[in-house]
């Protein structure tokens, strides 16, 4: 199928974006990567009146690492955050998540920014960005705000921006020392959505033993779904943690959906199988960060 009739412009800054965007208002939508909204628009299930092509705003192709935050601008595309490595270290999370992101020429088109904005329960990122507790800066010609992840995903496929406004870079905190952070999905094929996805973060108190855990779910409902670990490991040392006790609890917190691909209870048993692995990933990482502040301490002194 072809794309429906629409309007089509292409600013050259943002500012020329954002007017745009307040003139034409609702039935209007953003290109950045296109890997989603280009089959949503060549099937007909989206048909916006007009389209405003950003790729030549440049200014909003960075990632870096500042203030205790991992900037993503609106126009850098997963391969460039994956293949960041003071991204990397800053948040080891998203290099985790980003690797399962669909293939390499879709990473190497889509944008960060981008999967946030389209909000697929299925998807990586909006789990990653909810787990973190990170936000999404938005701008429009009234001025900017910056939007917390548990209120910017609003439901399958719909997030908290507005038709006047432009997406213009999303914020990951960046990972405290003795903390982890593993992921984990299942996937019929790889590279395909997953039937199921676990993003988990542990932290460890001055004791080494964990203080707090939590995990965030992606194909379990309508948008990501972040529930609290800590009742189930906390006080633990990581090398032996209760991971079934932990799976369990996540079970019992968690109303999964039922689709063409699993049933809920299927996907209840496949939550829990990956809260295993995605917390024992995080554990021994923040075990190994944990050990390395000390010995930096140990030194010091």
């Amino acid at each position: 199928m072809k794309p429906p009739p629409l309007g089509y412009s292409r600013p050259e800054s943002v500012s020329d974006a954002l007017a745009i965007l307040a003139a034409k208002g609702h039935g209007t939508k953003v290109l950045a990567g296109g890997q989603s909204l280009v089959p949503l628009l060549s099937m007909r299930l989206a048909t916006p009146a007009h389209l405003v092509d950003i790729n030549r705003l440049h200014e909003l192709g960075y990632v870096r690492v500042e203030n205790g935050q991992v900037h993503v601008g609106a126009l850098a595309r997963h391969a460039q955050v994956l293949a960041d490595k003071a991204v990397a270290q800053a948040q080891p999370l998203l290099a985790k998540a980003l690797g399962f992101v669909a293939h390499a020429a879709i990473r190497n088109r889509g944008t960060t920014v981008g999967s946030l904005v389209h909000a697929d329960p299925a998807a990586e990122m909006p789990a990653v960005l909810a787990l973190l507790g990170g936000a999404v800066r938005l701008a429009s010609s009234d001025g900017q705000r910056e939007v917390p992840a548990d209120e910017f995903f609003v439901g399958p496929l719909e997030s908290a921006v507005l038709p006047s406004e432009l997406a213009t870079e999303a914020l990951f905190p960046v990972l405290p020392s003795t903390a982890g952070t593993g992921f984990a999905e299942v996937s019929r094929r790889r590279g395909d959505y997953a039937v199921c996805g676990v993003a988990a973060m542990v932290v460890l108190g001055d004791n080494g033993r964990v203080s707090s855990a939590r995990a965030s779910f992606l194909s379990v409902g309508p948008s990501p779904q972040v529930v609290e670990l800590t009742d189930a490991v906390v006080g633990q040392p990581p090398q032996a943690v209760d991971l079934t006790a932990a799976a369990k609890l996540a079970g019992q917190l968690l109303d999964p959906e039922a689709d063409i691909h699993a049933t809920a209870d299927y996907r209840r048993h496949l939550a829990g199988v990956l809260t295993k692995r995605a917390l024992r990933e995080a554990l021994g990482e923040a075990n190994d960060r944990f050990n390395a502040v000390g010995q930096v301490v140990n030194e010091a002194s």
